[in-house]
C-alpha cells in the first residue's frame, strides 16, 4: 500500500511525541484498542476542535474583493463552504442543548452571514453560470434549511441545460453534484447509482492501489453518497463489506505516514457505514488522533505534531481543514458508537438500558 507521505515522521528530527510512540508501538489500527477507548476521548476531541474553530471563525471571513476574478476560490469560498458543510452536519448529529450543538449552529449562521444570506452566491452564479461550485456551496445551506429565493430562481433553468448535465468532471465530483441537487430539492441530472459505479470505490478497486488522491476520492464518494454521513443506508452492501475489510489497513498506513487529515476522513467514513459501528477500528485509531490534537484543539494536516504551547502552533491554512474534519468525524463516531450501544441494550436479554 502506498501513502502520500514522502518521509516517515518517526525518522524526522524531533519525532518522539507520545502520539508517535503510541502509533508505532501499538501497531496503530492493525491492533485493537481497549474496548471503549474511542468513547473515552471523543467528547473531548469534539469539544476542543470546535472551540478552536469558533475562536478562529474570523479567519473564514470573506475578503471585500471576493467577487473579483483574481480572488482565489480555494483560499476564500472553499474554507467557508467547508465550515458550513461540516458545521451543519455536526449540528444535526449532536443533541439539542449540547454545547457542541450550539457552537456548530453558530458557525453555520456565521458562514451564512458572510454570504449575505445567499445574495453573494447569486452574484457568483450570475458571473459564472457555467460553474458548479456556487451551487454546491448553496446546497450545504439549503440542506440545513437556509434558502435564497433569487438564487434558486436563477439556478433552476441553469441546472436544466445540456451543459450542466454534461459537465466533464471526475465521478466522485459528479456524485457530489447529484447530492447537491437532492439537497436543493430538484430532479437530479443523472442517476447516482451509475455515477457510483464509475468511482474508485464503486469499482471495488484493488485495495493495495490505495494512495492519497484515491483516498480522498474514496472518502468524498461516501460523503456524497450518504449526504455527509446522515444517510448510512445508502451505502450498498458490497461497498460496506469492502470498506469494513480494508479501512483498518488504509488507516494504519495514514497514521504511520502522519496523514492526519486523511485519517480523520477515513474515520468519518467508518462512522458513516450502515449497521453496527466498526468499534475495534475506532477504538484503535481515535486515541492516536487525540494525542496528535494540540491542547488548543487544532489538528495539523500532515507531519510530526509540534510541541509548541503557542496559541497558534500551525498556520491557519495548514490546520483548519483537518481540525474541521476531526470535529466532523468525532461527531459521527459518537453517534455511530452510541447507536450501536443502544441496539445492544435493546436486543440483549436481561440487560437494563441506561440513558445518560
Amino acid at each position: 500500500m502506498t501513502t502520500t507521505a514522502t518521509q516517515d515522521p518517526r525518522e524526522t528530527p524531533g519525532a518522539g511525541r507520545p502520539a508517535r510512540e503510541h502509533a508505532s508501538s501499538s501497531g496503530t489500527a492493525g491492533a485493537s484498542g481497549a474496548p471503549g477507548a474511542a468513547l473515552a476521548v471523543l467528547p473531548g476531541v469534539l469539544a476542543s476542535a470546535l472551540a478552536w474553530t469558533d475562536a478562529h471563525r474570523t479567519r473564514f471571513a470573506l475578503p471585500d474583493d471576493v467577487l473579483e476574478p483574481h480572488t482565489q476560490v480555494n483560499a476564500t469560498l472553499k474554507p467557508l463552504g467547508e465550515l458550513a458543510q461540516l458545521g451543519s452536519t455536526i449540528r444535526r448529529t449532536t443533541a439539542p442543548g449540547a454545547p457542541e450543538h450550539e457552537v456548530a449552529g453558530d458557525l453555520v449562521a456565521y458562514a451564512w452571514e458572510q454570504l449575505h444570506e445567499g445574495t453573494l452566491l447569486l452574484e457568483l452564479l450570475r458571473a459564472e453560470p457555467f460553474a458548479a461550485y456556487p451551487y454546491e456551496i448553496y446546497a450545504a445551506f439549503a440542506g440545513y434549511g437556509l434558502r435564497h429565493e433569487g438564487f434558486e430562481a436563477l439556478a433552476r433553468p441553469l441546472t436544466a441545460t445540456r451543459a450542466w448535465a454534461h459537465t466533464e468532471q471526475h465521478a466522485n465530483r459528479q456524485l457530489g453534484l447529484v447530492n447537491s441537487e437532492r439537497r436543493v430539492g430538484v430532479v437530479t441530472h443523472t442517476d447516482a447509482g451509475g455515477v457510483l459505479s464509475r468511482t474508485w470505490l464503486g469499482g471495488l478497486s484493488e485495495p493495495w492501489m490505495f494512495e492519497g488522491p484515491s483516498g480522498y476520492a474514496l472518502t468524498h464518494t461516501v460523503f456524497h453518497l450518504t449526504d455527509w454521513g446522515r444517510m448510512p443506508d445508502r451505502v450498498p452492501k458490497k461497498i460496506d463489506g469492502y470498506l469494513r475489510t480494508w479501512l483498518p489497513a488504509w488507516t494504519d498506513g495514514c497514521l504511520e505516514s502522519g496523514q492526519w487529515d486523511l485519517t480523520g476522513e477515513l474515520l468519518a467514513v467508518a462512522a458513516s457505514l450502515p449497521g453496527p459501528a466498526p468499534a475495534e477500528l475506532l477504538d484503535a485509531v481515535w486515541p492516536v488522533l487525540a494525542d496528535v490534537q494540540h491542547p488548543t484543539g487544532c489538528v495539523p494536516e500532515t507531519g510530526v505534531p509540534v510541541q509548541d504551547p503557542a496559541p497558534d502552533p500551525y498556520p491557519f491554512i495548514d490546520c483548519y481543514h483537518s481540525t474541521l474534519v476531526t470535529a466532523f468525524a468525532a461527531a459521527l463516531s459518537l453517534r455511530s458508537l452510541r447507536q450501536t450501544d443502544e441496539r445492544t441494550d435493546e436486543t440483549t436479554p436481561g440487560r437494563e438500558r441506561h440513558t445518560p
